[in-house]
């Protein structure tokens, strides 16, 4: 407190609960300082030579302001902002997400936006009336500070404004009363904004909804939402369920919701009954009477289709066979949460065709929200570009939800823009790091010091290497085998010691936490830890010392472990191998030296944990995993592969799987109420339907009892002639699994840890923690485990860091599949169309499903779409006839499980996404049939194994 003039104390105590409730009684400290200045240039009250806000118009906004209207404030036009702490407080209370946004505002310099402490300076601090709210007190605390402000505004120049933005009409009064200039939020953007494209940023307060709706989106049909205290006395009467609507993703019109808390049923809520809820939001649902109960269509909309949650026509949709009883019916009554975010989209409106109050349809990425009405000042501005948009509300007469124009992406079609859309879509962080998360980095010189080598066992002398696939700068893994005098192996897994780098509760480990694992998109990489490490001091490269945590075994020339030991090392890689490259040292009969001979040793002790681990259930599952290359220049897709194999793939992936297993145990026995650990339940029986009504199609028997049994079946399913059967159908099993899971091991009982898919009892990630921080996490739990390193954080603590990175994760996997999708819809758009063979693999009523060899995607076949004088669909034989009626006679193509076909593949942009246009190819000349087979036979090998090792 040196060189203040005056310092005022006051304090308070009060009693809280801890979370694990006990209580405590706190006395807090509150300092009064003269010290705290109004930053406004040349204020000759403050005599303080710096200055961050210039003596022009002050922007002071109150709490509702800044949640509400935040993408005004981040418009860059909109500078010179004064937030009150009173105000921060009360945001980051309310809305941590809101309040991170406020502080990225404040730290850019070229916005001025400064926070001040109102609650700490001697001159704006006010106490709270006799029985005024705490709300009310806290307006009058902004209302003292606008007018402290605009005292030391004026003291510069007459021409200073100081303006208070409400949408309080009482906070307006009294700030009006008080002499303070004061505006609502609108108001001021219409008057005073100073780009006409803020009033688009607005977001439609709650009695304004009307001004951004036209007559005909007027509707009768919803029924208004329950308040809170009638929603509480339901869920304690058990007359209402509470739980999170998910939308079907096949049908729009059609949703359900799980109890929470419960093991009942998903309860089915169609059409009407969503009542103005979207996928994601927490709702109370009113079961209705058995009566009332119906059962789900079965009917499947087009991709291309607009979509209205409350009404549309699906007659010509495709139907799945549904011969299910009525099942629990219910209604939304009420809204518990809304899980509204920013979405992506264009606008459906002809611009031409606008009405004079600038009227638009926009219509979100996300397939299960409905259209949503905004207005625009500039509609024309809006035409052609992919745009971000909010929900402000969705009023009961209103057909679509209301909502604003945030900012423009860039042109529709264009692939920087669309991969945007991709990240944005799936919630991907993809900022740049912030100056506080790099200045937890080190020096880019850092070199391993003499001090480190005493706490670390030194591996130099090894020979290790690794293997990974081409064009990878983020290397993880290596490995090393060395043989032991009684004639066992020493086999060592090493991985970069991320920990040593990244410590708890620093800037650089809440940044990693929140992106929680590495994006790996078709045309970039969204690193979760800066490219200093991910790509250098922590990236086992070749020739480079670097820290390791190692999982060493000794092991038996059968494979059987002896010993099992966890140690943090240092090491230096003799080589960073790609999958090919140490292919082609196996194969090569004429390489004998020391690194050969030892993948050797690792490939066959591979082979045999591979063989075993098959015999013990584990399930060998099949994906289309394709890479495309990209042009140097435009960076445009110009080819695409299939993903190939090597024996090297599994060589690295059964020692990694080994590796996790075994850090499962190790963490699980040190701490067992809070190993982070990961399991993969069992998929009910029904998840398998569609898999053994294939398998039954191509007559092959399945067996679903358990996954040993599963695995066995799959592996017998190769009739002759049938080459491809395998390795689709391995695919199709791939779809009935449920996803894997973080977990802590204090939150589920021992039963339940095991994982499905690698029948093991136990199991975890340990082997990718530059990428993924789950991996992280299981490091400081070992490095606790070895006496090295104090647990950062509490038990209790632990389970909400493992749901984060099953989020983190799931929205990766999602936006990785995206990005495929993109690039493989630009490919073909930019090259095509293409002749390409396709197999089906799924019959519908009007269209089938069928997997393109070469390029390993799925599209969509409609028999509407193929030119054909009729179709029919045969139920008991699952087949799709289509009648051609060509120059040389009448042609017939039965498209059935398994069936083979050439078809013409094309793209089109339609509605602001890219659309596969598939065709069947009437005739097929002998030698391109010959090539469909050939093609199918090469597909068989694709990509099979599991995702779990890496």
């Amino acid at each position: 407190h040196v060189g203040l003039t005056s310092i005022m104390l006051r304090g308070k105590k009060f009693a809280k609960k801890t979370r694990k409730g006990a209580v405590v009684n706190v006395h807090q400290e509150h300092y009064l300082r003269d010290d705290i200045f109004c930053e406004i240039q040349g204020c000759t009250k403050c005599h303080h030579a710096k200055g961050k806000l210039q003596a022009e118009t002050i922007l002071i906004p109150d709490t509702n302001v800044v949640l509400h209207q935040l993408d005004v404030l981040e418009h860059k036009s909109i500078t010179n902002v004064v937030l009150c702490s009173t105000v921060m407080d009360e945001v980051k209370h309310r809305s941590l997400a809101s309040y991170n946004r406020i502080r990225t505002l404040i730290t850019n310099e070229e916005k001025r936006f400064l926070g001040f402490a109102n609650e700490h300076n001697r001159e704006t601090y006010i106490e709270a009336n006799p029985g005024e709210s705490p709300n009310d007190r806290n307006d009058r605390a902004i209302r003292v500070c606008a007018a402290w402000y605009q005292e030391h505004a004026k003291n510069i120049s007459e021409s200073s404004n100081v303006i208070l933005l409400t949408n309080d009409a009482g906070n307006l009064k009294l700030a009006t009363e008080a002499g303070i200039a004061c505006y609502t939020v609108h108001e001021w953007a219409r008057r005073f904004a100073p780009a006409p494209e803020v009033v688009d940023l607005l977001s439609h307060a709650s009695d304004a909804y009307e001004n951004a709706m036209i007559k005909e989106d007027e509707v009768d049909h919803f029924t208004a939402h329950l308040g809170e205290k009638e929603l509480q006395v339901g869920f304690k009467t058990k007359k209402f369920v509470q739980g999170v609507l998910r939308v079907s993703r096949d049908n729009t019109q059609e949703a359900f919701v799980k109890p929470r808390g419960s093991e009942d049923e998903p309860i089915f809520v169609p059409g009407i009954n969503m009542n103005r809820a979207v996928d994601g939001d927490v709702v109370a649902v009113q079961l209705l009477g058995k009566a009332d109960w119906c059962r789900p269509s079965g009917m499947i909309e087009r991709n291309e289709t607009t979509r209205l949650v409350i009404e549309g026509n699906q007659e010509e949709e495709d139907v799945i066979a549904n011969e299910s009883e009525p099942i629990p019916t219910g209604r939304v009554i009420g809204i518990v949460r809304r899980r509204w975010r920013p979405y992506c989209g264009i606008i459906l409106n002809d611009v031409d065709q606008a009405n004079s109050k600038h009227h638009l349809l926009f219509r979100s990425k996300e397939k299960t929200l409905p259209q949503i009405r905004i207005k625009s000042q500039t509609p024309e501005a809006l035409a052609g570009q992919q745009l971000v948009v909010c929900i402000d509300g969705w009023p009961q007469n209103s057909k679509y939800p209301v909502g604003h124009y945030v900012r423009t992406l860039g042109p529709i079609g264009d692939v920087d823009t669309e991969t945007e859309v991709v990240l944005l879509e799936h919630a991907v962080p993809f900022e740049a790091f912030s100056k506080g998360v790099l200045s937890c980095l080190p020096e880019p010189s850092w070199r391993v010091a003499d001090q480190d080598l005493s706490r670390r066992e030194d591996l130099r002398h090894l020979d290790v290497c690794s293997i990974d696939p081409p064009g990878c700068t983020d290397i993880d893994d290596a490995l090393h085998v060395v043989d032991l005098p009684n004639g066992n192996y020493e086999v060592g897994v090493h991985i970069a010691d991320v920990s040593h780098f990244i410590k708890p509760n620093t800037a650089m480990d809440k940044e990693a936490a929140k992106r929680g694992t590495t994006v790996y998109l078709s045309n970039r990489r969204i690193d979760m830890v800066p490219g200093l490490l991910s790509s250098n001091l922590c990236s086992l490269r070749g020739g480079e010392e670097r820290f390791a945590f190692s999982c060493i075994w000794e092991m038996t020339p059968e494979a059987d472990i002896v010993s099992t030991r966890f140690t943090k090392s240092i090491i230096r890689s003799r080589a960073a191998l790609q999958y090919s490259e140490a292919q082609m040292r196996i194969d090569d009969a004429t390489d004998n030296t020391n690194l050969t001979v030892g993948i050797r040793t690792l490939n066959s002790l591979a082979k045999i944990l591979k063989k075993r681990r098959i015999q013990d259930g584990a399930l060998m599952l099949a994906s289309t995993e394709v890479r495309f290359r990209m042009d140097n220049e435009t960076h445009d897709p110009v080819d695409v592969q299939l993903k190939q194999t090597y024996d090297t793939n599994s060589l690295v992936e059964e020692f990694m799987l080994l590796a996790n297993v075994s850090s499962a145990r190790e963490v699980h026995r040190h701490f067992p109420q809070c190993a982070v650990l990961r399991r993969h339940p069992s998929p009910p029986p029904s998840n398998f339907e569609p898999l053994l009504k294939a398998a039954a199609a191509a007559g092959v028997t399945l067996s679903t009892a358990s996954s040993k049994e599963l695995a066995v079946s799959l592996d017998q399913a190769q009739p002759v002639g049938q080459p491809y059967l395998s390795t689709l159908l391995r695919i199709l099993a791939t779809r009935c699994m449920l996803p894997a899971k973080y977990f802590s091991s204090g939150t589920v009982v021992q039963s339940e840890f095991s994982h499905y898919g690698l029948a093991s009892p136990i199991y975890t990630h340990f082997t990718s923690p530059i990428r993924r921080y789950a991996d992280l996490l299981v490091h400081r739990l070992l490095a606790a485990s070895l006496t090295q390193e104090q647990l950062p954080y509490e038990h209790d603590d632990v389970a909400a860091i493992a749901n984060t990175c099953n989020e983190r994760k799931e929205a990766a996997k999602r936006a990785q599949d995206a990005s495929s999708t993109l690039f493989m819809y630009v490919y073909v758009h930019q090259h095509g169309p293409f002749h390409e063979e396709a197999i089906v693999y799924r019959v519908l009523d009007q269209s089938c499903d069928v997997l393109v060899v070469r390029l390993g995607i799925e599209v969509r076949l409609y028999a509407d779409k193929q030119g054909a004088e009729s179709y029919e669909y045969d139920e008991s034989a699952q087949i799709l006839r289509l009648k051609f009626v060509e120059p040389q006679g009448e042609i017939v193509k039965e498209l059935g499980f398994l069936t083979k076909h050439r078809i013409t593949l094309a793209t089109e942009l339609i509605k602001g996404k890219y659309v596969f246009k598939p065709r069947l190819l009437i005739e097929e000349t002998s030698e391109e049939a010959k090539a469909t087979a050939a093609a199918v036979t090469a597909s068989c090998d694709i990509a099979v194994g599991v995702d779990e090792a890496d």
